[in-house]
């Protein structure tokens, strides 16, 4: 997340806003990369994630240079040309009924010069030494979400710049940020590995025959004697694919 921040060059004092903040964290380090003169506001419609996002800022001691309010992505709560900048994470681009209308209501609110980026989930390899297990696993309903199946090729967030050309957005470029873990891991990590394993695959039971959902099973969970994140040698890594334009002037 820091690397695609630092990518977007943000200028420091700058005004930008984070469209779909969930819980916050994207947020505090936006705040941290445009300075202390900087201002970043989050929107986000579930009252929870806001509430962890504002007791979040005032442990920082970021509160002054960040705000968090409830808005929809659909019709954001703010003026033209309001900020200097947009970015989504996982919001924007990762819904794929209508990404363009999304990126156009972004683009609405910065000015004509600023950028809007939106940065989604692309790849993991996850289990070492189990790649046709994780190939299976990754052809899942929840796998591949929210790709689902007939859902349109256009719609696939792989073709983001597209999306950006019809929204008006000028030099449309994309990049990709990689995250590893390598073991033996940090108790945090072992977590959060853990928690991303049900993430990206859920409880896949219907889909996988009964050998390969066992396999998945005993690989997958803390308690079994074979967990995979146990190994000293473990390996991993995961991506997050960044598309964004300049607005229009």
């Amino acid at each position: 997340m820091r690397e695609a921040i630092q990518a977007l060059q943000l200028p420091a004092g700058s005004r930008g806003l984070d469209a779909g903040c969930g819980a916050g964290t994207p947020a505090l380090l936006l705040a941290e990369a445009v300075g202390a003169t900087g201002r970043v506001t989050g929107v986000d419609t579930n009252p929870l994630f806001l509430d962890h996002a504002k007791k979040t800022a005032e442990e920082s001691g970021l509160e002054k240079r960040v705000s968090f309010q409830h808005g929809d992505v659909n019709d954001l709560p703010f003026d033209d040309d309001a900020f200097d900048w947009a970015w989504s994470v996982d919001c924007v681009g990762f819904i794929p009924a209508r990404p363009v209308p999304l990126i156009r209501e972004l683009a609405r609110v910065v000015r004509p010069g600023g950028r809007v980026a939106i940065l989604v989930w692309s790849s993991q390899q996850l289990l070492p030494g189990h790649p046709r297990l994780e190939a299976r696993l990754n052809a899942t309903t929840a796998g591949i979400a929210p790709f689902t199946p007939g859902t349109k090729p256009e719609r696939h967030h792989f073709l983001a710049l597209g999306w950006l050309r019809e929204a008006g957005l000028k030099a449309p470029i994309a990049q990709t940020f990689v995250g590893e873990a390598q073991g033996p891991l940090r108790d945090e990590i072992r977590a959060a590995l853990a928690s991303l394993f049900e993430m990206r695959w859920g409880n896949p039971q219907p889909e996988l025959p009964p050998r390969d959902f066992a396999e998945y099973q005993r690989l997958s969970r803390p308690e079994s004697p074979d967990f995979i994140l146990d190994l000293p040698d473990y390996y991993a890594f995961f991506t997050y694919s960044m598309f964004r334009g300049e607005v229009a002037g």
